[in-house]
């Protein structure tokens, strides 16, 4: 793929579009389990895989226009897997109940550039308020479709775009955008043409910076985004804040039925000598819960390992610690834990108001040196409670290692 990447642009290479390359492959081994805790349906969910992640970004061609090429490769490995076993996110499952011994896909993205402005077309993993792609298993969900970046104004970064097809972690087909309807939360899992969004972020300050975006999932939903990140010195450590807000209402054809949310939440959180602390809130109204597109990563404060905390009017509360051994002198060791908390939650088919809670902790070491630079180690835990939905317990533990190819 490397070879077919510079190749094809040979005739417009030029020391930048050379010299600014970059490539890496990046391993991703994880081992997950989850336990439902319960008799009734699929009782566990345990799979072992491997994950390989070959990026290949170009610089650009010299000119008033610059010209580049980017490649995404992704390889997924099956290690271990029953029948009885499937659905972790991690492997395809086929017809006969079994899981994929392999699966792949290529992905290619054309970029051009104009002074501070980058168009590209082709394939994307946003990381947007309105749609964050998910990477949580051995690969991560990638997007198709157009989009352009631009930093003429210092301090300013504005962003717009439309993304019509999804492939998800675990697959090599690509979809149609799709509402997510966790616990029947819409009229259904509807599919959509593409998904439209701009966006404007804006660092005032060192301490201060705002953020708007909107989103339109094709006759289904239209979404506004606010949000605010303040930081300051306070004592011997520094204070942060996140706050933001959400509003959701059905678009179009609505159909996706009726949809009204306001999402509003924020995290607190104070840092000193490598302790960390964070007080989080999470307070969804209007008559749904909240609107997403299926499979991506919601940008809520209390989106966790398990659960997003997002029914209707639901009300959440999270308290969370971090601590960095770097500060007692062990570089690369770090641990958080965190207890999430939602009451009030108005679901389908329930009887009376739910409540649920979800525990989570994670230790992790990197490398620092040696033979074994840069390799993680991470292991990740949570139990999650509810009164409208199964019990689970799960573990992953994860190892990873990127190779510099450029």
């Amino acid at each position: 793929m490397l070879v077919f990447s510079v190749a094809a642009w040979a005739p417009l290479a030029s020391a930048d579009f050379i010299e600014d390359s970059k490539a890496s492959l990046q391993l991703r081994n994880m081992y997950f389990n989850r336990d439902f805790r319960e008799d009734s349906g699929q009782s566990k969910r345990d799979e072992w895989a491997q994950g390989f992640l070959l990026k290949v970004e170009s610089g650009y061609t010299e000119g008033t226009v610059g010209f580049g090429l980017d490649t995404l490769g992704l390889l997924g490995v099956k290690l271990d897997s029953s029948p009885d076993r499937v659905n972790t996110g991690m492997l395809p499952t086929g017809s006969d109940g079994r899981a994929a011994d392999e699966f792949s896909s290529l992905g290619l993205t054309a970029k051009m550039r104009i002074s501070k402005t980058d168009l590209k077309v082709g394939t994307f993993t946003p990381s947007l308020p309105v749609l964050k792609h998910n990477d949580g298993r051995i690969v991560p969900q990638t997007f198709e479709g157009a989009m352009i970046t631009s930093k003429e104004m210092s301090k300013l970064s504005i962003t717009g775009g439309q993304l019509s097809n999804v492939k998800q972690r675990n697959s090599t087909d690509e979809q149609d955008l799709q509402l997510n309807n966790k616990n029947k939360r819409f009229s259904g899992a509807v599919a959509a043409d593409y998904l439209n969004l701009v966006g404007v972020e804006a660092q005032l300050s060192d301490r201060l910076s705002l953020s708007y975006f909107a989103a339109e999932l094709d006759d289904v939903y239209r979404q506004h985004f606010a949000g605010l990140k303040y930081g300051r010195k306070l004592g011997e450590g520094t204070l942060n804040a996140d706050i933001r807000l959400f509003t959701s209402s059905d678009y179009g054809r609505s159909a996706g039925g009726e949809i009204d949310n306001q999402a509003f939440n924020g995290m607190l959180s104070y840092k000193q000598s490598g302790h960390g602390l964070g007080l989080g809130w999470q307070l969804m109204s209007g008559d749904t819960g909240f609107a997403y597109v299926e499979g991506t990563d919601p940008y809520l404060i209390n989106f966790s390992q398990i659960n997003d905390f997002a029914e209707s009017e639901e009300r959440s509360w999270q308290v969370r610690y971090d601590y960095d051994f770097a500060s007692i002198g062990i570089p690369g060791l770090s641990v958080m834990t965190r207890y999430i908390s939602g009451t009030n939650a108005k679901v389908a088919g329930a009887a009376g108001d739910g409540n649920e809670w979800e525990r989570d902790s994670e230790i992790s070491y990197v490398f620092q040196n040696g033979m074994l630079k840069n390799l993680s180690l991470r292991y990740r835990n949570a139990s999650y409670r509810s009164s409208f939905s199964r019990d689970i317990d799960e573990s992953r533990f994860i190892i990873g290692y990127t190779i510099a190819l450029l």
